[in-house]
């Protein structure tokens, strides 16, 4: 049985690194990673004139390091994957001081030459998650043994990492043979390994796919954490090729109650739950007849107890398939989990 493929071990702890960034949904990766990895962070950093915090204690590069960090990560997911030249001062200290750099944008940190100097003169590591393997094939479609779950999306940053984190932690709590499949740069970082989807030429992410959740036990299952949406007039195809080469048994539908417009494109309205439902489904049983939604993850970080309950009750309702938050948990996350398994 071929193993998945396996990111490089990255050097941790990490010091996250917030850019310049005044939007709380391109810091993504900074806050995956304080949620799901937090034991691994020191600190977070950032340029003057940042607007978002992660909410841990913000040092120098200098401190952290004497806290026991032995990277500084980008935690930054701009549209693009760029880095710009306000950071290139602030990285360029984070080397000086003993820290290699990680980093999931797409410009490779090897091609500025500041970042490249002094990498090489301080014996420091420029490491870029976000370069997939070689040898990637096409996909084949065919049917590969073990159960797959993958998480869609309605849009983009809307709860697909932290649904599958969250539905992977649940089946192994019940005792199942599971693995979560990263298939972004926080995923990777997290996990510590996985496949930068995004980084994919076209014609290979369903190739892609396949390599990176292979034949597996009949009772093991893969919860792979999803890429962009279908309805995403910038990011569909990487959306595509991941439903069509993960070959999912199950899909868990994630979506944010109060989003009408798609991120980083004006003039797109956001699809409705049940157009997202419909589409995953029809262009999936190409290549798995049987799949199946499990059902609704709902982001609710915007609302109160109370009324991301109301919501959650009544959507469950309407779509006759379970609901729930699982960052709030609860009966609603444990119906959900078990109508995944079946």
């Amino acid at each position: 049985m071929k193993d998945a493929y396996v990111a490089p071990t990255l050097p941790q702890p990490y010091l996250l690194f917030l850019g310049d960034v005044v939007e709380p949904g391109y810091a993504k990766t900074a806050f995956g990673l304080r949620d799901w990895a937090g034991s691994k962070c020191v600190g977070e950093f950032a340029c003057d004139g940042a607007a978002v915090s992660t909410g841990l204690e913000r040092m120098s590069p200098a401190e952290a390091r004497a806290r026991g960090a032995r990277s500084l990560v980008i935690g930054v997911a701009n549209s693009g994957g760029v880095i710009g030249d306000t950071w290139i001062a602030p990285l360029v200290e984070a080397l000086e001081a003993g820290l290699d750099i990680v980093s999931g944008m797409h410009m490779g940190l090897a091609a500025l030459p500041a970042l490249a100097d002094t990498a090489a003169a301080q014996g420091r590591r420029l490491i870029d998650v976000r370069t997939p393997p070689t040898g990637i094939p096409v996909g084949t479609g065919r049917k590969r043994a073990g159960k797959r779950l993958l998480a869609v999306g309605t849009d983009c940053a809307v709860g697909k990492k932290y649904t599958a984190l969250a539905l992977a932690n649940a089946f192994f709590a019940r005792g199942l043979d599971c693995d979560f499949r990263a298939t972004g740069q926080t995923g990777i970082m997290i996990a510590g390994g996985g496949m930068p989807m995004d980084a994919v030429v076209s014609d290979f992410e369903a190739g892609a796919a396949e390599m990176l959740s292979p034949d597996a036990g009949s009772d093991h299952w893969d919860v792979i954490e999803g890429q962009g949406s279908l309805f995403h007039p910038a990011y569909a195809a990487v959306s595509l090729g991941l439903l069509h080469g993960s070959q999912p048994d199950v899909v868990v539908v994630c979506h944010e109650p109060g989003r009408t417009a798609m991120l980083g494109t004006a003039g797109y309205e956001l699809p409705s739950v049940d157009e997202t439902i419909d589409l995953t489904l029809r262009l999936g049983a190409r290549t798995n007849p049987a799949i199946r939604c499990g059902g609704v993850s709902f982001n609710t970080a915007r609302l109160n107890d109370a009324e991301a309950a109301k919501l959650i009750a009544a959507e469950s309702e309407r779509l006759g398939l379970p609901v729930a938050d699982p960052i709030r948990g609860g009966a609603a996350f444990d119906r959900l989990v078990e109508n995944c398994l079946g």
